[in-house]
């Protein structure tokens, strides 16, 4: 493959990115989860989903974790208290070897990188900051915020919100999803692609013609 070939224009492609984390104040947050895919501008997948990111972070001894996700994320916290889990530094090169893999090296200009997407993005972006340093130097200075259209949807339709909890619905809007029956919201993968396919029935139904 030629160097040319190989180099793409990474501000024509969405980084869908989130995070599960240990608790509400990100000052003093672990992350527990991390998921990623890419895609095109028209939110079709540009990589085949069995090469999306999906890992779970492994949590230091002693990491204080709020009781909500205790009770709530106790399979994830098992998992990220075991051997299964990866530790932190690998899982911000997988990141980065994973947008390198498709867009090549990191491009010298912001504004030429790829798109971090997702739901209340700023706060995954905060902590990837954080602890993911590799993964960040990739990633475009804007973001696309779903929320944002949420609000405003919610606005003019108080009565109509987009189920993100019904499977059935993420693949209507999302047919590329790959999940299993029986994932909710509060994993960071399924999460990813409930946000795809919620911008895309905002695009559909907020911006009609």
């Amino acid at each position: 493959m030629t160097q040319a070939k190989a180099k793409r224009s990474g501000d024509q492609y969405l980084v869908w990115f989130d995070t599960e984390y240990s608790g509400l104040h990100l000052e003093d947050a672990y992350l527990l989860q991390v998921a990623a895919l890419v895609t095109d501008r028209a939110l079709k997948r540009v990589m085949p989903a069995e090469r999306d990111i999906r890992l779970a972070v492994r949590l230091p001894a002693g990491a204080v974790v709020s009781p909500w996700v205790e009770e709530n994320l106790s399979d994830l916290l098992a998992l990220c208290r075991s051997p299964l889990s990866s530790e932190l530094r690998d899982v911000d090169r997988l990141l980065a070897d994973y947008i390198d893999g498709f867009i090549g090296s990191p491009a010298d200009q912001e504004k030429q990188r790829p798109i971090l997407a997702g739901n209340t993005i700023h706060a995954d972006w905060r902590l990837a900051q954080k602890y993911l340093p590799h993964f960040t130097k990739r990633l475009h200075y804007r973001h696309l915020d779903v929320t944002t259209l949420k609000i405003e949807w919610q606005n003019l339709h108080a009565k109509e919100i987009f189920e993100k909890e019904d499977p059935q619905n993420i693949r209507r809007y999302f047919p590329e999803a790959r999940f299993t029956e029986g994932e909710t919201r509060h994993d960071a993968y399924y999460d990813i692609q409930a946000s795809i396919a919620e911008l895309a029935f905002y695009r559909q139904h907020l911006f009609r013609k």
